[in-house]
């Protein structure tokens, strides 16, 4: 005679369970060190907060901003870059801040003086060494006069191209290349938009960056 067993369904074993919650959690944070890395590092995506760069960046413009070129090359003439701005620029700053001289997070603008050069503005036109540029994409010619300025060596003079309202090396100096987080490259928002950041200034004779 043949004994009929009870059988029960098998159980998935509590460690196989255990494992995929602990697997799902090493994808996550791995996943999380690698955009940590990349945004440290590599590339970040910025937006426009003001209209300092109209008409070339409209508010709320989404940047692409290359963090690596910069270790390999110098900043030229004519990058867009994001920086970290210095105490001088203490009146650019949010007021809610707690402390009134800390700039704020970070600010975007051209670079139109290199290290040693002498920059001016006077007669609505941005002079290098005492030549002027040619500059299609500001929003008006500057209202205001400035210089002459030597630009300190391992700094760069930087200019929002909507010159009349822009906090920028025309009220509180030159940038140090330290401060200089990274350069816009393209931007990925509006669609309609999409695409590279158009083209930069055009200086008379070639210049290369002077030692002081």
């Amino acid at each position: 005679m043949t004994r009929t067993q009870n059988q029960e369904p098998e159980k998935q074993p509590v460690q196989n369970v255990e494992n995929a919650w602990v697997e799902a959690f090493k994808t996550i944070a791995l996943s999380g060190i690698l955009a940590f890395g990349i945004r440290s590092f590599v590339a970040e995506a910025r937006y426009i907060p003001s209209g300092s760069m109209l008409p070339t960046l409209q508010i709320n413009d989404r940047l692409i901003i290359d963090k690596v070129s910069y270790r390999f090359q110098d900043p030229q003439r004519g990058d867009i870059v994001v920086f970290m701005a210095p105490k001088e620029a203490g009146h650019c700053t949010n007021p809610l801040a707690k402390d009134p001289q800390a700039p704020r997070d970070a600010f975007i603008k051209r670079i139109v003086g290199l290290p040693g050069e002498e920059v001016q503005v006077k007669e609505k036109q941005v002079y290098i060494n005492g030549k002027p540029m040619q500059e299609k994409y500001i929003e008006a010619p500057p209202g205001y006069e400035f210089g002459p300025f030597k630009v300190p060596k391992n700094s760069y003079l930087v200019l929002g191209d909507n010159r009349n309202n822009s906090c920028d090396s025309h009220y509180w100096g030159a940038v140090p290349r330290e401060n200089i987080i990274g350069k816009a490259v393209v931007r990925f928002w509006p669609l309609n938009r999409v695409g590279e950041l158009g083209e930069g200034p055009v200086y008379p004779a070639k210049s290369s960056q002077q030692s002081l």
